[in-house]
Parts: structure tokens; sequence; C-alpha cells
């Protein structure tokens, strides 16, 4: 079973979930607030403003072809209007530090964190935020533009307003606002719009796209309406965005039910990651079918993994998925990577460190990275272009 020649092989992070010490950002005020929820305060996560470097072997040493990391923006533009030279020189080392040891560079502009003082106005309420995010892309690809590989400009923009505006489990914390949810929405779809233009503006030249957290969508009888609405307002949304974007990305972990009522209950004979949904590797071959209907742009699955503390489990759960995401090779879906997620065992949002969805574990205490038998089985998978 052999992808296209030209295929990329990658894993994914993320700067607050790695980084450590991002305290200017709303995610670190939103996990030490009472009652948020949040598990934990990301902390020092991994350390890997200072171990890049290690971080960039590790990739490279499994032989795989791209890394997808994000900027900080509350580092790059710490104040309205105030940019940070040396915070946008230690990601261009980053980005050279990847072509050094031939990976590509895979940037994500806005990956869940907003700064905190652009938070303070009203986050994505704010009706300057989607032009605020394109300045900030403007400025950073000014400075590097000529080593991105690929650009992501933002990390699920539908998560960012369901779980924030909805669910009440992101920043700012709402349950419930379906209207400011659609909001929400519709700022974020004219961000990326305008984040597209600034970056195509800039030095170098790459793909650029936007990454849209999927799952497959069953509905029970009855259930049908409450189904479409769902993919239309946290998918279709997004999707119908991306037109004369070079790809669209594709993050999917599970399967989600829905009855007359709404939500309806998991199969119970299906088992649950540690993140408490469905291990559903049979979502990537549905979604990555779904969203090349949709948008008729080229496919990368730039997230997918298992949070389990069973590495074999996480084997084979990836074993599925790629199985799945070869039948869509093979019919013809112009599929072009596939992204691991991740790296290491990191901060997972409002649920911490306990959830393990890395290919290396992580020591709390001393931050050294251990490798996990996924992380050599995906290396051969990578080197083989396929499945044994």
């Amino acid at each position: 079973m052999s992808f296209p020649s030209d295929f990329v092989w990658g894993v994914a992070t993320a700067a607050h979930q790695i980084e450590g010490g991002n305290f200017n950002n709303d995610w670190w005020d939103f996990e030490h607030l009472a009652g948020s929820g949040c598990a934990e305060s990301s902390g020092d996560a991994c350390d890997s403003w200072h171990r890049w470097e290690e971080d960039l072997d590790l990739v490279a040493g499994l032989g795989l072809g791209a890394y997808r990391f994000s900027l900080e923006w509350s580092r790059i533009e710490p104040a309205d209007g105030e940019f940070s030279v040396a915070a946008l020189d230690h990601y261009k080392r980053i980005c050279s530090g990847c072509l050094e040891r031939g990976l590509l560079p895979v940037v994500t502009f806005h990956h869940f964190t907003t700064p905190r003082w652009l938070a303070q106005r009203g986050g994505w309420e704010s009706p300057s935020a989607p032009e605020r995010l394109a300045e900030f892309a403007a400025r950073s690809v000014e400075s590097l533009g000529d080593v991105i590989g690929w650009a992501c400009t933002i990390n699920e923009p539908n998560v960012v307003a369901s779980m924030g505006y909805s669910q009440g489990e992101y920043p700012p914390g709402v349950h419930d606002a379906l209207d400011r949810h659609l909001a929400v929405n519709e700022a974020m779809v004219r961000a990326h719009r305008l984040t597209v233009e600034a970056l195509r503006s800039g030095p170098g030249s790459f793909p650029v796209g936007m990454t849209v957290s999927m799952d497959e969508m069953v509905a029970s009888p009855g259930g049908e309406k409450v189904r479409d609405m769902a993919e239309e307002i946290l998918e279709n949304t997004f999707l119908r965005a991306t037109g004369g974007d070079d790809f669209v990305g594709v993050q999917t972990y599970t399967r989600m039910h829905f009855g007359p009522d709404g939500l309806a209950p998991d199969d119970p004979s299906v088992p649950k990651s540690q993140m408490g949904y469905e291990a559903w590797p049979d979502s990537v071959a549905y979604t990555v079918r779904r969203a090349a209907a949709v948008t008729g742009i080229p496919v990368v699955v730039t997230e997918n993994g298992l949070a389990s503390e069973d590495d074999a489990e996480r084997v084979a759960f990836l074993s599925s998925a790629l199985s799945g995401l070869q039948e869509c090779v093979d019919d013809g879906i112009d599929v072009r990577g596939y992204f691991v997620w991740s790296l290491l065992d990191n901060f997972e949002w409002a649920q911490g460190y306990r959830p393990k969805l890395g290919l290396f574990s992580v020591d709390r205490t001393t931050f050294e990275r251990r490798p996990k038998p996924s992380a050599s089985w995906f290396a051969e998978v990578a080197r083989r272009n396929g499945l044994a």
C-alpha cells in the first residue's frame, strides 16, 4: 500500500502546548481562572522554546518530511502594534532549522491563543480582530516568508467558536450563546480570507490553507436535520471559505452521534480515548472525502492521533486511519500529506497533561524526551511511504 511519491509525512505541534511560559495570552489567563474547568496550567509545557533544536532533531531522526508548528502571536506582538524582532528571529531560526534538516516548515499563524491585549477588547468579538490577525501575519511573513514551506492561517477556527461560545471549555468560557458563536464564525472566516491575502503579499512563495476540525457525523432516525445543521455550523461554514486556497487541512479524531433532540450518546461498544470521545480511526477517510467534495481543493490531514497510555493502541489506531486514507488516494482524491498529532506528550488545553498523544513522552521535571514504539513504527511507515 503505497502513497504518491511526493506525499508528505509529518508531525504537528502548537506553541502554547509545548513552548512553556506563554503568559501573555488569553489561554494563560483562562488556565488560572477559578471555575474555568481547566485541569492545570500549561506552565513550562515541554520547554520547547529552549529545546526546539532537540525537537527538530527528533523529527529528522524519524526520517519524516515535515514539521508543523505555530507562531505565538503574544510573543511576536506582546502589545498592540509593538513587534518583537527577537521573537520573529526565534521563529525564523526554527524554519531555517527545519530546512537544514530536510524538513518542510509548516507554519500555523493562529493556534487557539490570542494576545491578552486583544482578548481584553473582546477577542474574536472585537470588530477589528480579523484585521489584526492579518496585520500580524503580514508583519510575520516579512521576516519569515523566505523560509516557510506551507502556511496554515488559523487552526480549527470552528473550535475557537464552538468551544469558546457554546461549550464554554475554551476562552472566554461562554456557554450556549449561539448568536455569539455564529458571529465569531463569521469573524474567523473573514480573518482567514484577510490572512491569506496578507501571506500571499509578503516574500516567499508557499501553499496557504486553513485547518478545520472535522468529525464523522452520524444520525439516528429523526436526527438527520440536527446532524445537517451541525455540519453547516461546525464545518461547512469554514470549508466554503477555502475558495482559492491551495489546500484544506483536515483534523480529525472521532465521530459524533445525533438524534432528534441534538447530540446522542456514543456507541458503548466503541472504546473511548483519554480525551473522552470515541476512538474512531474511520473518521479520517470519511472527513477527507467530505472535505474534498465540498472544497474541490487538495487535502492535507494536518492532525490525527490517539490519546492513550497504551502505545499499541496508538499504532493500531494510526494503522487503521492510514488504511482508510490509502483508499481515498486509490479513489483519486488529491491528498498531499498526513501529520500525526503530536510529536510530544503535551498540554492538551482544558484537560492538561493527562491525555497522551505524543510519539515521544516528556518527563515533566527534566523535560527529557523518550521515544515510544509508535515513533519507530511511524518512521517505518514514512520510509516505506505506506503501510506494509
